[in-house]
């Protein structure tokens, strides 16, 4: 091979290695102008989420006030129990999947719709209960006091579950939750200077209808299309 075709066979060597840099650089500096992705953020905030297994927001107390009369013998027994009782509300986020939170490019929105809330079991401080009455000759002599005692719990605690399933506390247990996931998914948009908002709402309410979610894609079909 004569000297000028190894001199123009090295030219476009280095023209291709060049054009292959400027690539490279091109494509780095594009990444880097477009900045963090918002899928795969939310992809780790869902993550860690679903982590904590049951998100629990908000608790409230109540008080639940029964009274219960025994009749025998033409003898009466009644007694008023006062039994407070805390309530937690929480939601199961291991319900929680890719396709239930959608990021919409267009207006820069994330949606996140949860599962609903759900109320635990009342927690009864048996310190502070109180109870008022008295059974007389008919405690002495049968056992109205202890089905006194027994009907009155039994009935106290269906009124704590009622009252935890009440309108108000549900709105607030649902407010306090919404907020707090609205923070975990927002907090870590800021943090990589993303400026996006968050939706968020339960799968048990109505939707709006300015809800972007029924015309943007999942965060599991967007990363299931990138694969």
């Amino acid at each position: 091979m004569s000297f000028v075709a190894k001199f123009a066979a090295a030219l476009a060597l280095i023209a291709l290695f060049i054009l292959g840099l400027v690539w490279g650089i091109g494509a780095l500096v594009e990444h880097k102008l477009a900045g963090p992705d918002p899928v795969t953020i939310a992809s780790g905030s869902l993550e860690g989420l679903r982590e904590q297994n049951r998100l629990s927001a908000f608790a409230a107390r109540f008080v639940a006030v029964s009274t219960s009369t025994q009749s025998q013998f033409g003898l009466q027994a009644k007694k008023t129990l006062i039994m407070p009782g805390l309530v937690e509300y929480h939601v199961d986020m291991g319900k929680l999947s890719a396709r239930d939170v959608t990021w919409d490019a267009k207006t820069r929105t994330l949606g996140v719709v949860l599962p609903p809330v759900e109320a635990s079991a009342p927690q009864i401080d048996l310190t502070q209960i109180r109870e008022y009455g008295e059974g007389g000759i008919l405690s002495t002599i049968t056992d109205a006091d202890a089905k006194l005692e027994q009907a009155n719990r039994a009935a106290g605690q269906r009124e704590l579950v009622r009252q935890a399933h009440e309108p108000v506390p549900m709105r607030l247990a649902r407010d306090a939750t919404r907020r707090a996931v609205e923070r975990s998914f927002a907090l870590p948009l800021r943090a990589a200077g993303l400026d996006a908002s968050v939706k968020v709402r339960f799968a048990d309410e109505a939707r709006d209808n300015s809800e972007v979610w029924d015309t943007t894609k999942s965060i599991a079909e967007v990363l299931a299309n990138r694969s």
